[in-house]
């Protein structure tokens, strides 16, 4: 089976404030789709929607995940059903350690009904899997007994968020400028683990402004937020003119878009 998630004419509040005005995506398994544009155009609002933030109010549209309605699950229930995102800016969890936290989110990930109490992953078969997983994406052993992302680098931070990608191998992944933060090395380790991971075994939507986390895994499709709404899709040639040359051109050839975009600025500015 494909899986496809699926999103239509979606619109989303912050408070009173329209941010999303009528997105439509179909993100398919196995496909890499790049999601660019300028600051406070929508990108990582179209995430956390996805993902079920309650600051973030759905007044419109919809998301299906193989034809079941995500809007109605909770959030606990969409990762159970194989929705990911890993953050731009992930929360610490002093007092919990990465292990723990990645052997109960793999737990019920792999066996979406299980109740809480119930029986985990076998410790020896977790550990296994998570040594090798460390390994892989050069990780020392010792990165698994801290407290999640409590006193993480930016750059751990990162790399934590990759590797709970790599436990949990969901039908769809969104990275939210993973490589925000990161120096040139660190942001080509993490396009490498991305890639290493097996991009096609999953949907990738990344989010970014930059091409360096596409060099390892090149977008089938990438698309043009501004002002809240998908204005320009193409491939990954259109992802390298961005980097290169910026967004005048969307500007200039979107301008109700971009009267969005800076009215959602200047809101956000007088917050």
């Amino acid at each position: 089976m494909t899986h496809v998630l699926k999103i239509e004419d979606l619109r989303v509040n912050v408070g009173d404030k329209p941010i999303l005005r009528g997105v439509n995506l179909t993100l398919r398994h196995g496909e890499t789709h790049a999601l660019m544009g300028p600051n406070g155009s929508g990108k990582s609002t179209l995430g956390l929607a996805i993902m079920g933030h309650p600051g973030y109010e759905v007044v419109g549209g919809s998301i299906e995940l193989d034809g079941q309605d995500v809007l109605e699950m909770e959030v606990d229930q969409r990762a159970r059903a194989g929705l990911f995102m890993a953050f731009q800016r992930p929360m610490a969890i002093p007092g919990v350690k990465m292990a723990d936290f990645l052997r109960h989110a793999t737990t019920n990930v792999r066996n979406p009904d299980r109740k809480e109490g119930e029986e985990l992953i076998p410790m020896r078969e977790f550990r296994k899997e998570l040594k090798e997983r460390m390994a892989h994406l050069r990780m020392d052993t010792e990165f698994a007994r801290r407290y999640v992302n409590d006193g993480f680098s930016g750059g751990e931070m990162k790399r934590a968020e990759i590797l709970q990608l790599a436990m949990l191998h969901p039908k769809f992944a969104i990275l939210d400028e993973t490589d925000s933060g990161l120096d040139a090395d660190a942001v080509r380790l993490a396009s490498e683990s991305i890639a290493d991971i097996g991009r096609e075994k999953m949907g990738l939507l990344i989010i970014t402004h930059h091409d360096k986390l596409l060099v390892h895994n090149p977008p089938e499709y990438t698309h043009v937020m501004l002002g809240g709404r998908l204005v320009e899709t193409g491939g990954k040639e259109l992802a390298e003119e961005l980097h290169e040359k910026g967004y005048d051109r969307i500007r200039a050839a979107y301008p109700d878009a971009e009267a969005a975009n800076q009215e959602m600025l200047a809101e956000e500015a007088a917050v």
